[in-house]
């Protein structure tokens, strides 16, 4: 199977994604911060409201053969929704929308690692011996959604779900042809990081790039580091790693991605020869901004969407002096970027915005001779962009370059893509005009896709977290 990623807006032709599953209706106020959630969902309107719209669009644009022509039979199976069902045999089960629940069953086939991965995820989430014999017992679709969801045939939750899984991203990324799996910085996202190891390390379909499976040892003699050390501690979460282009990667060091972990990439890669230059994003460690991907994601070779924020433009507030300028400028929060490069580490390149770094990469890594876009969250409106962002409009997935997926409550970022001179489409309509043969994929051009996203949104995750990239198609220079 082909694996390689080498920008982030090359045209995407494979990606592991996870659908929401029964974990997420499990979440309680109580317990949401603790599972890394801000709110509850309500399931039934994430999965065939939402969701289910961003697997037929993932399908159209990669795997049309498994859903064109089939849509109005699709749409009236709405009691058992066999399509979208990784254990149902009418499953679409592509091998370019990857849908990690069915590899996980496929896996399971094999007795010898059942009985490891089991034995470990009962280490680890505390099981009763009897409870652990009990799971062997459960044949592979069954065993795969309890090891998922943590509720087993018997509607027992026997422990906490993970609803994080549906945020592929940040359990591993794609760089060239390897790909680096995550190290997760909370507790709550374990149980994740060890089905993804198991996945990626033994399923055929990964099975000749074994030797091309990239995992971050910790930092010596980490064990012994305080609790409140987080910084010494190699943490990594994919959210904050951007492959721009063949030679230069992009690694955050946020809330979830420590500095040793940025460290530790940036050697191990220029040790391994994969990248010519590694630019480390220190964001403020705020809830806000998470990852790297929640504050910018690109477009177009010469365009990107980002928050102010960290721009050289101030946020503009209506009727506001300017001295209330200058002291919004004073204590807003400050992002730091420094540039290696493989041939002189020692020497690092600074820049001192992010908008300065994003126009750098276009021009020197893309040889754009075009004009670069920066495209606004919020159209860089007070409360807007920061009401946007916050609801992700800069977490975007680009389907290919300039075609991008985004959520449809992001008025002003709306505004801010169509004032850039992007189509706007739903994505119910864009899906009619595909079904009925008025477009093809290929005509789609510089267009905002608006996803449905009332309860998606809660999660606080966009479309660039709920994907991980395995191919796309290398940018033409």
């Amino acid at each position: 199977m082909k694996v390689s990623v080498t920008s982030e807006i090359g045209t995407l032709r494979r990606l592991l994604v996870h659908s929401p599953d029964s974990g997420l209706g499990k979440v309680v106020p109580s317990k949401a911060q603790d599972w890394l959630f801000e709110d509850i969902v309500h399931l039934d309107t994430i999965r065939k409201d939402e969701y289910d719209y961003y697997t037929k669009i993932l399908l159209y644009f990669l795997d049309p053969e498994k859903i064109k022509g089939k849509l109005a039979y699709i749409d009236s199976e709405t009691e058992n929704r066999a399509f979208y069902k990784p254990e149902h045999p009418h499953f679409y089960r592509s091998d370019k929308v990857i849908e990690l629940q069915w590899l996980l069953a496929d896996l399971l086939q094999n007795e010898a690692i059942k009985t490891q991965l089991v034995s470990s995820i009962c280490a680890i989430e505390g099981c009763t011996y009897q409870m652990q014999n009990e799971l062997l017992t459960y044949e592979p679709n069954e065993l795969a959604k309890t090891l998922i969801s943590g509720t087993t045939t018997s509607m027992q939750l026997l422990f906490a779900p993970i609803p994080n899984f549906i945020f592929t991203r940040d359990l591993g990324i794609t760089i060239k042809d390897y790909v680096l799996l995550n190290k997760p910085a909370k507790k709550a996202r374990t149980r994740e990081a060890l089905l993804a190891k198991y996945i990626f390390f033994n399923h055929p379909l990964f099975a000749e790039f074994t030797g091309k499976i990239i995992e971050l040892s910790d930092s010596h003699h980490s064990f012994l580091l305080p609790k409140e050390d987080d910084e010494r501690k190699i943490t990594l979460e994919g959210g904050d790693i951007m492959v721009v282009s063949e030679n230069h990667i992009l690694v955050g060091v946020s809330e979830r991605t420590s500095s040793e972990a940025a460290v530790k990439i940036t050697q191990t890669l220029f040790e391994m020869g994969l990248m010519e230059k590694v630019t480390i994003v220190k964001i403020p460690k705020k809830r806000d901004y998470m990852h790297i991907d929640t504050v910018f994601t690109q477009v177009k070779r010469n365009v990107w969407v980002m928050l102010g924020n960290f721009s050289r433009k101030a946020v503009k507030h209506e009727d506001e002096t300017a001295v209330e300028r200058i002291l919004e400028i004073k204590k807003e929060e400050k992002i730091k970027i420094l540039q290696f490069h493989r041939s002189k580490p020692e020497e690092p390149i600074s820049f001192e915005s992010l908008e300065d770094l994003l126009i750098d990469i276009s021009k020197v890594d893309l040889q754009c001779k075009e004009e670069v876009q920066i495209i606004f969250s919020g159209n860089n409106e007070f409360p807007y962009s920061a009401r946007e962002q916050w609801t992700d409009s800069c977490n975007l997935l680009a389907l290919k370059e300039g075609v991008v997926l985004g959520y449809d409550r992001n008025d002003k970022t709306t505004e801010a893509f169509k004032n850039a001179g992007f189509t706007i489409i739903g994505v119910k309509e864009l899906l009619r005009l595909l079904e009925t043969g008025s477009i093809t994929t290929d005509q789609i051009k510089d267009t905002f896709i608006l996803m449905p996203s009332a309860e998606l949104s809660r999660a606080r995750g966009g479309f660039h977290c709920m994907s991980m990239p395995l191919w796309r198609e290398p940018l033409k220079l």
